[in-house]
C-alpha cells in the first residue's frame, strides 16, 4: 500500500501561560510567547535555504528518494507520529503500508513527518517526486518517544538524536567530489572519514581543518542561564553557535566570521539566518532538561551519591550551581578533560582552545559521555574520574554516585 496523503500537517505552536498582571506585562508575555513559537517553527522546519548545498551540490534528494522508510529508520531518522493522519496511522499499524517501498519515504517527507527533513515534492508524470531537499536543526537535535513504534512517535525537541548516523547518510551522496576538493583528498577517503563517525556523532570542524575528530551530538535542552553553551565555550550565547552551524555546516544562506578560527563564510546573496536567530535561541532556552523516568534510579543510593558528589568526589567544584556547571565563570584547559589527551584534540581545533564544564541536568538521557563519547555509561564516567584523579572512591561509593547522576 502506498501512503495516501489524507491531510496536511497542521501548524504547531507552543502555548505559554502568562501570569496575571498589567497590560504591559501581558503584552511582554505575549511577545515572548510569539518569539518562542517563531523559534519552534525555525527549529523544526527552517532550512535557511540549505537546499543549495544538499540538493544543488550533494544531490541528497536522490538519496532520500531511493531509501525506504525502514532503511531511513535504521540510520536514525525519526518520524513524527503527530504528522501522520489517523487513517494512515491505522494502516501502518495494521501492516498495510509497505515500509520497504521508497515511494513511502517521499510520502512521509511530503507530510513533513520525517523530523529534520524538509522536501519539495512535485507530481511528475503522475508520480510524487522529491525535487529538492534540505535539513533543519531538528535533524540532529530532536528525537521521538517511540510511542507509535521504534523511531516513530511524538517529537522530543532538544533531545540529541544519538541514533542518527550523519556521516553514513552524507557518504551516500552521489557527488562527494566538492567535499573531497575542499579537504584536498579523494572521494574514497571522504567516504572513509564520514563512515568512521558512527551513530550520534558529527565533526563540525572537518570542513575547515581537515582533521577527523567527531563529537557526540549535544542536547539543546537545559541551556537557560548558561552562556558558554558549546563543548569549548566559543560563543557567549546560543546565537553564535546557531549561526556557525546554520551557515558553515548546514549551508544556509548568510554569513559567519570568527577570526579566532580563521573562518569567514558567506553563502548566497541573501541572508536567511540572522532574522531567525533570536527566536531560535528563545525556543531553545525554553526547553527544559527532561526529568528522569520514575523508577529509573535508586532513591536511597542517590541520596548517598549526592554526598559523594559534593565531598570526596569533588564533582561540585566544577559542576556547580543550579545548572551544575561553572561555564559562566571559567573555561578549563584540555588537561582538565577526562577525554584528553586525544588525537586530534578537539579543544585545539576550537576558538577558545579550552573546554566548558558540561551541565548535568538530564545527563541520564544522553549517553555516551564526554565530548567524544569515550565513556559509554555513567559508570564509565565515574570510573574514569576515580582512576585519573585518584579519588579513592570505593565500589559502593562509585555506584551511589552513578545513581545520583541518574537522578539529575
Amino acid at each position: 500500500m502506498k501512503l495516501k496523503l489524507l491531510g496536511a500537517l497542521g501548524a504547531t505552536a507552543l502555548v505559554i501561560n502568562g501570569c496575571g498582571g498589567s497590560a504591559s506585562s501581558d503584552s511582554t508575555s505575549a511577545d515572548r510567547a510569539a518569539l518562542v513559537a517563531q523559534g519552534q517553527q525555525t527549529f523544526r522546519f527552517d532550512t535557511f535555504g540549505d537546499e543549495t548545498k544538499w540538493t544543488d551540490v550533494l544531490q541528497m534528494e536522490q538519496v532520500v528518494s531511493s531509501v525506504s522508510p525502514a532503511t531511513a529508520l535504521s540510520v536514525g531518522l525519526k518520524v513524527d507520529s503527530d504528522a501522520i493522519p489517523p487513517d494512515l496511522a491505522a494502516a501502518i499499524k495494521a501492516g498495510q503500508v509497505d515500509l520497504n517501498d521508497p515511494a513511502n519515504t517521499i510520502a512521509l517527507v511530503k507530510l513533513n513527518a520525517v523530523i529534520g527533513v524538509k522536501g519539495t515534492v512535485q507530481n511528475i508524470n503522475g508520480h510524487d517526486t522529491l525535487t529538492r531537499v534540505g535539513f533543519t536543526c531538528a535533524l540532529c537535535h530532536s528525537t521521538v518517544d517511540n510511542s507509535f513504534a521504534s523511531g516513530i512517535g511524538k517529537r522530543l525537541d532538544g533531545w540529541p538524536n544519538r541514533d542518527l548516523d550523519v556521516g553514513l547518510i552524507v557518504s551516500l551522496s552521489p557527488n562527494l567530489q566538492p567535499l573531497a576538493d575542499a579537504l584536498g583528498t579523494d572521494v574514497p577517503t571522504v567516504k572513509t572519514i564520514l563512515t568512521s563517525w558512527g551513530p550520534g556523532k558529527y565533526d563540525p570542524r572537518l570542513n575547515f581543518d581537515g582533521q577527523n575528530g567527531p563529537t557526540v551530538i549535544p542536547p539543546a535542552y537545559g541551556l537557560a542561564g548558561i552562556n558558554s553553551i558549546t563543548y569549548t565555550g566559543d560563543g557567549s550565547d546560543i546565537q553564535y553557535w546557531n549561526r556557525y552551524v546554520a551557515v558553515t555546516q548546514m549551508g544556509g544562506h548568510g554569513s559567519f566570521s570568527d577570526a579566532r578560527i580563521g573562518v569567514n563564510v558567506t553563502n548566497g546573496s541573501d541572508d536567511r539566518v540572522s532574522s531567525k536567530l533570536e527566536g531560535l535561541q528563545a525556543y531553545q532556552l525554553s526547553l527544559a532538561a527532561p526529568m528522569p523516568p520514575a523508577g529509573s534510579f535508586d532513591v536511597a543510593a542517590a541520596a548517598r551519591g549526592k554526598a559523594v558528589f559534593e565531598n570526596q568526589g569533588g564533582c561540585s567544584t566544577c559542576h556547580s550551581g543550579p545548572q551544575f556547571t561553572d561555564a559562566n565563570t571559567r573555561l578549563h584547559p584540555p588537561s582538565d578533560s577526562m577525554a584528553e589527551p586525544e588525537t586530534p584534540s578537539y579543544a585545539a581545533r576550537s576558538a577558545t582552545k579550552l573546554y566548558r564544564t558540561s551541565p548535568l541536568k538530564g545527563v541520564w538521557q544522553h549517553a555516551p559521555y564526554f565530548h567524544n563519547g569515550s565513556a559509554a555509561t555513567l559508570a564509565d564516567v565515574v570510573n574514569t574520574y576515580n582512576t585519573k584523579l585518584g579519588l579513592g572512591l570505593s565500589a559502593p561509593q562509585a555506584a551511589d554516585l552513578v545513581e545520583y547522576l541518574k537522578s539529575l
